[in-house]
Protein backbone atom coordinates (compact mmCIF):
# COMPACT_ATOMS: atom_id res chain seq x y z
CA UNK A 1 0.00 0.00 0.00
CA UNK A 2 2.51 2.02 1.32
CA UNK A 3 4.75 1.39 -2.11
CA UNK A 4 1.70 2.13 -3.90
CA UNK A 5 1.24 5.64 -2.54
CA UNK A 6 5.02 6.68 -3.10
CA UNK A 7 4.57 6.16 -7.22
CA UNK A 8 1.29 7.65 -7.26
CA UNK A 9 2.84 11.04 -4.97
CA UNK A 10 5.68 11.27 -7.40
CA UNK A 11 3.36 10.95 -10.59
CA UNK A 12 0.96 13.12 -9.53
CA UNK A 13 3.84 15.57 -8.71
CA UNK A 14 5.55 15.13 -11.84
CA UNK A 15 2.25 15.75 -13.59
CA UNK A 16 1.49 18.96 -11.74
CA UNK A 17 4.60 20.39 -13.27
CA UNK A 18 6.86 20.16 -9.79
CA UNK A 19 10.56 19.71 -10.51
CA UNK A 20 12.10 15.76 -10.66
CA UNK A 21 14.05 16.49 -7.32
CA UNK A 22 11.22 18.15 -5.20
CA UNK A 23 8.73 15.68 -6.41
CA UNK A 24 10.96 12.41 -5.70
CA UNK A 25 12.12 14.36 -2.31
CA UNK A 26 8.38 14.80 -1.50
CA UNK A 27 7.58 11.28 -2.40
CA UNK A 28 9.89 9.60 -0.72
CA UNK A 29 9.00 11.79 2.76
CA UNK A 30 5.53 11.26 2.30
CA UNK A 31 6.45 7.24 2.72
CA UNK A 32 8.50 7.54 5.70
CA UNK A 33 5.24 9.23 7.18
CA UNK A 34 3.10 6.65 6.31
CA UNK A 35 4.70 3.91 7.18
CA UNK A 36 5.94 4.81 10.34
CA UNK A 37 8.39 2.11 10.54
CA UNK A 38 11.48 4.08 8.52
CA UNK A 39 13.12 6.54 10.87
CA UNK A 40 12.97 10.33 9.55
CA UNK A 41 16.64 10.77 9.95
CA UNK A 42 17.05 8.17 6.74
CA UNK A 43 16.28 10.91 4.29
CA UNK A 44 19.10 13.14 4.91
CA UNK A 45 21.24 10.29 5.71
CA UNK A 46 20.12 8.73 2.05
CA UNK A 47 20.46 12.18 0.35
CA UNK A 48 24.41 12.62 1.71
CA UNK A 49 25.34 9.11 1.29
CA UNK A 50 23.63 9.49 -2.68
CA UNK A 51 26.45 12.23 -3.48
CA UNK A 52 29.29 11.28 -1.15
CA UNK A 53 31.13 9.57 -4.28
CA UNK A 54 34.52 10.30 -5.66
CA UNK A 55 33.78 9.33 -9.23
CA UNK A 56 30.77 12.46 -9.05
CA UNK A 57 33.28 15.03 -8.67
CA UNK A 58 33.47 14.26 -12.61
CA UNK A 59 30.05 15.85 -13.02
CA UNK A 60 31.37 19.27 -12.19
CA UNK A 61 34.20 19.47 -14.08
CA UNK A 62 32.72 17.56 -17.18
CA UNK A 63 29.65 20.51 -17.45
CA UNK A 64 32.51 23.42 -16.98
CA UNK A 65 34.36 21.86 -19.54
CA UNK A 66 31.38 21.88 -22.30
CA UNK A 67 30.33 25.39 -20.97
CA UNK A 68 33.93 26.77 -21.52
CA UNK A 69 34.03 25.45 -24.63
CA UNK A 70 30.89 26.78 -26.02
CA UNK A 71 31.98 30.07 -24.13
CA UNK A 72 35.19 30.19 -25.91
CA UNK A 73 34.08 29.61 -29.90
CA UNK A 74 35.80 26.14 -29.83
CA UNK A 75 32.20 24.69 -30.91
CA UNK A 76 32.49 27.15 -34.18
CA UNK A 77 35.69 26.08 -35.05
CA UNK A 78 34.21 22.37 -34.64
CA UNK A 79 31.66 23.25 -36.78
CA UNK A 80 33.17 24.64 -39.42
CA UNK A 81 35.45 21.51 -39.76
CA UNK A 82 32.82 19.46 -40.33
CA UNK A 83 31.39 21.12 -42.76
CA UNK A 84 34.51 21.38 -44.57
CA UNK A 85 34.92 17.05 -44.50
CA UNK A 86 30.84 16.53 -45.46
CA UNK A 87 29.64 19.95 -46.57
CA UNK A 88 30.24 18.51 -50.30
CA UNK A 89 27.46 15.98 -49.86
CA UNK A 90 24.08 16.56 -50.09
CA UNK A 91 22.31 17.30 -47.25
CA UNK A 92 25.40 18.59 -46.16
CA UNK A 93 24.42 20.50 -43.55
CA UNK A 94 22.46 17.48 -42.18
CA UNK A 95 25.74 15.72 -42.63
CA UNK A 96 27.61 18.39 -40.79
CA UNK A 97 25.35 17.90 -37.62
CA UNK A 98 26.05 14.28 -36.55
CA UNK A 99 30.09 14.83 -37.71
CA UNK A 100 30.10 17.57 -34.89
CA UNK A 101 28.38 16.16 -32.88
CA UNK A 102 30.33 13.07 -32.97
CA UNK A 103 33.58 15.30 -32.19
CA UNK A 104 31.52 17.38 -29.64
CA UNK A 105 30.66 14.09 -27.76
CA UNK A 106 34.33 13.58 -26.89
CA UNK A 107 34.42 16.54 -24.97
CA UNK A 108 31.33 17.64 -23.22
CA UNK A 109 29.53 14.31 -22.63
CA UNK A 110 26.20 16.18 -22.19
CA UNK A 111 23.15 16.23 -24.65
CA UNK A 112 21.88 19.52 -23.26
CA UNK A 113 25.49 21.05 -23.96
CA UNK A 114 25.44 19.80 -27.15
CA UNK A 115 22.18 21.40 -28.36
CA UNK A 116 22.57 24.43 -26.41
CA UNK A 117 25.90 24.85 -27.74
CA UNK A 118 26.48 23.42 -31.21
CA UNK A 119 22.75 23.62 -31.65
CA UNK A 120 22.62 27.54 -31.93
CA UNK A 121 25.28 27.49 -34.81
CA UNK A 122 24.05 24.38 -36.47
CA UNK A 123 20.34 25.68 -36.84
CA UNK A 124 21.05 29.23 -38.15
CA UNK A 125 23.29 28.02 -40.36
CA UNK A 126 21.01 25.17 -41.84
CA UNK A 127 17.61 28.16 -41.65
CA UNK A 128 20.31 30.19 -43.40
CA UNK A 129 20.30 27.88 -46.13
CA UNK A 130 16.87 27.64 -46.63
CA UNK A 131 16.47 23.98 -44.82
CA UNK A 132 13.24 23.53 -43.21
CA UNK A 133 13.09 24.55 -39.46
CA UNK A 134 11.70 21.01 -38.41
CA UNK A 135 14.30 19.38 -40.04
CA UNK A 136 17.13 21.21 -38.87
CA UNK A 137 15.33 20.85 -35.21
CA UNK A 138 15.30 16.92 -35.78
CA UNK A 139 18.68 16.19 -36.60
CA UNK A 140 20.27 18.41 -34.26
CA UNK A 141 18.31 16.89 -31.41
CA UNK A 142 18.66 13.38 -32.75
CA UNK A 143 22.37 13.96 -32.93
CA UNK A 144 22.87 15.62 -29.79
CA UNK A 145 21.76 12.21 -28.00
CA UNK A 146 25.44 10.45 -29.32
CA UNK A 147 26.97 13.16 -26.78
CA UNK A 148 26.05 10.64 -23.78
CA UNK A 149 27.24 7.67 -25.92
CA UNK A 150 30.63 8.51 -26.82
CA UNK A 151 32.79 8.92 -23.90
CA UNK A 152 33.25 11.25 -22.06
CA UNK A 153 29.42 11.03 -20.61
CA UNK A 154 27.94 12.23 -17.96
CA UNK A 155 24.93 9.44 -17.60
CA UNK A 156 28.06 6.86 -17.73
CA UNK A 157 29.80 8.13 -14.57
CA UNK A 158 25.71 8.53 -12.66
CA UNK A 159 25.17 4.54 -14.37
CA UNK A 160 28.90 3.35 -13.27
CA UNK A 161 28.70 4.86 -9.09
CA UNK A 162 24.76 3.47 -8.81
CA UNK A 163 26.10 -0.20 -10.73
CA UNK A 164 29.14 -0.32 -8.76
CA UNK A 165 30.78 -0.28 -12.69
CA UNK A 166 33.40 0.51 -14.21
CA UNK A 167 33.23 3.52 -15.32
CA UNK A 168 36.16 3.35 -17.52
CA UNK A 169 35.18 0.21 -19.57
CA UNK A 170 31.82 2.01 -19.68
CA UNK A 171 33.27 5.00 -21.77
CA UNK A 172 35.14 2.60 -23.78
CA UNK A 173 31.73 0.61 -24.16
CA UNK A 174 30.26 3.74 -25.47
CA UNK A 175 32.43 4.50 -28.22
CA UNK A 176 31.39 1.88 -31.46
CA UNK A 177 27.99 2.29 -30.04
CA UNK A 178 28.16 5.88 -30.54
CA UNK A 179 29.38 5.64 -34.23
CA UNK A 180 27.00 3.38 -35.48
CA UNK A 181 24.70 6.01 -34.45
CA UNK A 182 25.85 8.65 -36.46
CA UNK A 183 26.41 6.73 -39.22
CA UNK A 184 22.34 5.16 -39.14
CA UNK A 185 21.79 9.22 -38.85
CA UNK A 186 23.99 10.57 -41.52
CA UNK A 187 22.23 7.50 -44.18
CA UNK A 188 18.54 9.13 -42.75
CA UNK A 189 19.92 12.57 -43.59
CA UNK A 190 20.90 11.11 -47.08
CA UNK A 191 17.42 9.74 -47.59
CA UNK A 192 15.49 12.73 -46.50
CA UNK A 193 17.76 15.01 -47.92
CA UNK A 194 17.13 13.57 -51.73
CA UNK A 195 13.68 13.28 -51.39
CA UNK A 196 13.38 16.78 -50.30
CA UNK A 197 16.10 18.28 -52.92
CA UNK A 198 18.25 19.70 -50.19
CA UNK A 199 21.77 21.00 -51.70
CA UNK A 200 25.06 20.18 -51.58
CA UNK A 201 26.21 23.13 -49.50
CA UNK A 202 29.62 23.43 -50.51
CA UNK A 203 32.11 21.41 -53.05
CA UNK A 204 35.21 19.24 -51.05
CA UNK A 205 38.23 21.74 -50.86
CA UNK A 206 41.93 20.57 -49.22
CA UNK A 207 43.00 24.06 -48.76
CA UNK A 208 38.99 24.61 -46.82
CA UNK A 209 40.24 21.17 -45.05
CA UNK A 210 43.59 22.13 -44.28
CA UNK A 211 42.80 25.61 -43.08
CA UNK A 212 39.79 24.34 -40.88
CA UNK A 213 41.97 21.28 -39.96
CA UNK A 214 44.50 24.39 -38.76
CA UNK A 215 42.06 26.73 -36.66
CA UNK A 216 40.28 23.33 -34.91
CA UNK A 217 43.79 21.56 -34.42
CA UNK A 218 43.82 22.50 -30.89
CA UNK A 219 40.04 21.97 -30.28
CA UNK A 220 40.55 18.32 -31.83
CA UNK A 221 42.93 17.61 -29.25
CA UNK A 222 40.39 17.85 -26.34
CA UNK A 223 38.40 14.25 -27.09
CA UNK A 224 42.63 13.21 -27.34
CA UNK A 225 43.19 13.87 -24.00
CA UNK A 226 39.95 12.74 -22.24
CA UNK A 227 39.56 9.73 -24.05
CA UNK A 228 42.83 8.73 -24.73
CA UNK A 229 43.97 9.55 -20.69
CA UNK A 230 41.07 7.57 -19.59
CA UNK A 231 41.50 4.63 -22.02
CA UNK A 232 45.63 4.50 -21.60
CA UNK A 233 44.98 5.03 -17.91
CA UNK A 234 46.83 7.74 -17.55
CA UNK A 235 43.45 9.90 -15.87
CA UNK A 236 40.84 8.10 -14.38
CA UNK A 237 37.50 10.08 -15.32
CA UNK A 238 37.74 12.73 -12.62
CA UNK A 239 40.88 13.46 -13.06
CA UNK A 240 39.98 13.34 -16.96
CA UNK A 241 37.30 16.27 -16.35
CA UNK A 242 39.69 18.81 -14.68
CA UNK A 243 41.80 17.78 -17.21
CA UNK A 244 39.34 19.28 -19.70
CA UNK A 245 38.83 22.37 -18.18
CA UNK A 246 42.58 23.25 -17.92
CA UNK A 247 42.84 22.55 -21.63
CA UNK A 248 39.89 24.77 -22.01
CA UNK A 249 40.80 27.84 -20.49
CA UNK A 250 44.59 27.43 -21.84
CA UNK A 251 42.63 28.04 -25.21
CA UNK A 252 40.30 30.24 -24.22
CA UNK A 253 42.61 32.76 -22.24
CA UNK A 254 45.67 32.37 -23.90
CA UNK A 255 45.37 30.33 -27.25
CA UNK A 256 42.37 32.02 -28.80
CA UNK A 257 41.78 34.79 -26.44
CA UNK A 258 38.13 34.53 -26.50
CA UNK A 259 37.31 34.39 -22.79
CA UNK A 260 37.89 36.73 -20.50
CA UNK A 261 37.81 36.29 -16.61
CA UNK A 262 33.97 38.19 -16.87
CA UNK A 263 32.79 35.79 -18.99
CA UNK A 264 34.69 32.64 -16.65
CA UNK A 265 32.94 33.92 -14.22
CA UNK A 266 29.34 33.66 -15.59
CA UNK A 267 30.56 30.46 -16.83
CA UNK A 268 31.49 29.17 -13.37
CA UNK A 269 27.72 30.36 -12.33
CA UNK A 270 25.87 28.29 -14.94
CA UNK A 271 27.86 25.39 -13.85
CA UNK A 272 27.24 25.87 -10.26
CA UNK A 273 23.57 25.61 -10.97
CA UNK A 274 23.53 22.98 -13.12
CA UNK A 275 25.75 21.21 -10.89
CA UNK A 276 23.46 22.00 -7.98
CA UNK A 277 20.10 20.70 -9.74
CA UNK A 278 22.39 17.33 -10.98
CA UNK A 279 23.37 16.72 -7.71
CA UNK A 280 19.98 17.33 -5.69
CA UNK A 281 18.16 14.58 -8.50
CA UNK A 282 21.15 12.55 -7.56
CA UNK A 283 20.61 12.59 -4.04
CA UNK A 284 16.26 12.71 -3.86
CA UNK A 285 16.69 9.54 -5.80
CA UNK A 286 18.99 8.07 -4.14
CA UNK A 287 16.10 8.05 -1.46
CA UNK A 288 13.54 6.59 -3.77
CA UNK A 289 15.79 3.83 -4.77
CA UNK A 290 16.73 3.13 -1.04
CA UNK A 291 13.13 2.85 -0.62
CA UNK A 292 12.53 0.47 -3.71
CA UNK A 293 15.26 -1.43 -2.95
CA UNK A 294 14.35 -2.34 1.12
CA UNK A 295 10.58 -3.05 0.00
CA UNK A 296 12.18 -5.93 -2.73
CA UNK A 297 10.38 -4.14 -5.50
CA UNK A 298 13.88 -5.27 -8.04
CA UNK A 299 13.14 -8.42 -6.69
CA UNK A 300 9.91 -8.62 -7.38
CA UNK A 301 9.99 -6.99 -11.05
CA UNK A 302 12.52 -9.36 -11.80
CA UNK A 303 10.38 -12.42 -10.75
CA UNK A 304 7.54 -10.73 -12.61
CA UNK A 305 9.83 -10.28 -15.85
CA UNK A 306 11.10 -13.81 -15.79
CA UNK A 307 7.41 -15.01 -15.79
CA UNK A 308 6.33 -13.41 -18.22
CA UNK A 309 8.93 -15.19 -20.68
CA UNK A 310 12.34 -17.47 -19.79
CA UNK A 311 13.16 -16.05 -23.01
CA UNK A 312 16.02 -13.21 -22.52
CA UNK A 313 15.45 -11.40 -25.93
CA UNK A 314 11.67 -10.89 -24.90
CA UNK A 315 12.88 -10.18 -21.42
CA UNK A 316 15.28 -7.43 -23.40
CA UNK A 317 12.68 -6.25 -25.50
CA UNK A 318 10.11 -5.50 -22.38
CA UNK A 319 13.48 -3.49 -20.13
CA UNK A 320 13.45 -1.52 -23.59
CA UNK A 321 9.78 -0.53 -23.53
CA UNK A 322 9.95 0.14 -19.86
CA UNK A 323 13.00 2.69 -20.25
CA UNK A 324 11.90 4.08 -22.91
CA UNK A 325 8.20 4.97 -21.69
CA UNK A 326 10.33 6.28 -17.84
CA UNK A 327 12.80 8.64 -20.14
CA UNK A 328 9.55 9.99 -21.55
CA UNK A 329 8.15 11.15 -18.22
CA UNK A 330 11.32 11.40 -15.89
CA UNK A 331 14.59 13.26 -16.24
CA UNK A 332 17.88 11.34 -17.42
CA UNK A 333 19.69 11.00 -13.79
CA UNK A 334 16.87 10.59 -12.06
CA UNK A 335 15.66 7.94 -13.81
CA UNK A 336 19.19 6.26 -14.12
CA UNK A 337 19.52 6.23 -10.25
CA UNK A 338 15.82 4.76 -9.49
CA UNK A 339 15.63 1.91 -12.81
CA UNK A 340 19.02 0.33 -12.20
CA UNK A 341 18.86 -1.01 -8.76
CA UNK A 342 15.30 -2.10 -10.52
CA UNK A 343 16.09 -3.19 -13.80
CA UNK A 344 19.94 -4.37 -13.32
CA UNK A 345 19.16 -7.20 -11.38
CA UNK A 346 16.63 -8.52 -14.16
CA UNK A 347 19.91 -7.88 -16.74
CA UNK A 348 22.50 -10.24 -14.99
CA UNK A 349 20.16 -12.62 -14.32
CA UNK A 350 19.23 -13.69 -17.40
CA UNK A 351 23.02 -13.11 -18.49
CA UNK A 352 23.49 -9.35 -19.70
CA UNK A 353 26.93 -7.90 -18.61
CA UNK A 354 26.16 -4.52 -16.01
CA UNK A 355 28.34 -2.48 -19.04
CA UNK A 356 26.12 -3.66 -21.84
CA UNK A 357 23.37 -2.58 -19.76
CA UNK A 358 24.68 0.33 -18.98
CA UNK A 359 25.29 1.22 -22.55
CA UNK A 360 21.40 0.31 -23.29
CA UNK A 361 20.51 1.82 -20.07
CA UNK A 362 21.67 5.15 -21.47
CA UNK A 363 20.38 4.86 -24.88
CA UNK A 364 16.90 4.42 -24.49
CA UNK A 365 16.92 7.29 -22.18
CA UNK A 366 18.33 9.24 -24.63
CA UNK A 367 16.06 8.69 -26.60
CA UNK A 368 13.30 9.95 -24.20
CA UNK A 369 14.86 13.35 -24.28
CA UNK A 370 13.25 13.43 -27.92
CA UNK A 371 9.93 12.78 -27.12
CA UNK A 372 6.90 14.44 -25.18
CA UNK A 373 6.18 15.08 -22.18
CA UNK A 374 9.43 16.11 -20.92
CA UNK A 375 11.72 15.82 -24.02
CA UNK A 376 14.73 18.70 -22.52
CA UNK A 377 16.07 18.76 -25.83
CA UNK A 378 13.36 19.21 -27.96
CA UNK A 379 12.54 22.37 -25.49
CA UNK A 380 15.94 23.46 -26.18
CA UNK A 381 16.21 23.09 -30.27
CA UNK A 382 12.46 24.88 -30.27
CA UNK A 383 13.46 27.78 -28.66
CA UNK A 384 16.83 28.34 -30.67
CA UNK A 385 14.79 27.74 -33.82
CA UNK A 386 11.68 29.71 -32.20
CA UNK A 387 9.01 27.53 -33.65
CA UNK A 388 6.44 25.59 -31.52
CA UNK A 389 7.06 22.13 -29.27
CA UNK A 390 5.10 20.94 -31.46
CA UNK A 391 6.69 21.27 -34.70
CA UNK A 392 10.23 20.47 -33.06
CA UNK A 393 8.51 16.72 -32.14
CA UNK A 394 6.96 16.41 -36.39
CA UNK A 395 10.62 17.06 -37.13
CA UNK A 396 12.67 14.60 -34.87
CA UNK A 397 9.90 11.97 -34.96
CA UNK A 398 11.97 10.55 -38.62
CA UNK A 399 15.32 10.27 -36.65
CA UNK A 400 13.61 8.04 -33.84
CA UNK A 401 13.35 4.97 -36.80
CA UNK A 402 17.34 4.78 -36.91
CA UNK A 403 17.75 5.36 -33.33
CA UNK A 404 15.75 3.24 -32.62
CA UNK A 405 16.99 0.20 -35.20
CA UNK A 406 20.92 1.04 -33.33
CA UNK A 407 19.30 0.53 -30.12
CA UNK A 408 17.96 -3.23 -30.91
CA UNK A 409 21.00 -3.96 -33.32
CA UNK A 410 22.77 -2.78 -29.86
CA UNK A 411 20.87 -4.71 -27.28
CA UNK A 412 21.36 -8.07 -29.16
CA UNK A 413 24.38 -7.83 -30.43
CA UNK A 414 26.25 -7.49 -27.35
CA UNK A 415 30.03 -7.55 -29.35
CA UNK A 416 29.24 -3.85 -31.05
CA UNK A 417 29.20 -2.76 -27.10
CA UNK A 418 31.60 -5.26 -25.23
CA UNK A 419 34.75 -5.74 -27.89
CA UNK A 420 36.53 -2.78 -27.06
CA UNK A 421 36.34 -2.81 -23.30
CA UNK A 422 37.38 -6.22 -23.69
CA UNK A 423 40.09 -5.30 -25.61
CA UNK A 424 41.31 -2.79 -23.54
CA UNK A 425 40.78 -4.12 -20.08
CA UNK A 426 41.28 -7.84 -20.75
Amino acid sequence: MEIALLFVALFGLIIIGVPVAIALAGSSALYVLVSGSVPSIIVSHRMINGVDSFPLLAVPFFILAGNLMNTAGITERIFKFALSIVGWMRGGLGHVNVGASVIFAGMSGAAVADAGGLGAIEIKAMKDAKYDPEFAVGITAASSTIGPIIPPSLPMVIYGVVASASIGQLFAAGFIPGLVMALALMVMVAMMARRRGYPRDQKFRFTMLYKTFGRAFLSLLTPVIIVGGILTGAFTPTEAAVAACAWAMFLGLIVYRTLNWRRFVRVSYDTIETTAVVLLVVGAASIFAWILTSNRVPETVASLLLTMSERPWVILLLVNLILIVVGCFMETVAAITIMVPVLLPVATTIGVDPVHFGVIMVLNLMLGLLTPPVGMVLYVLARIAKIPFERAVVGTAPFLVPLVLVLLLITYVPAITLWLPTLIYR
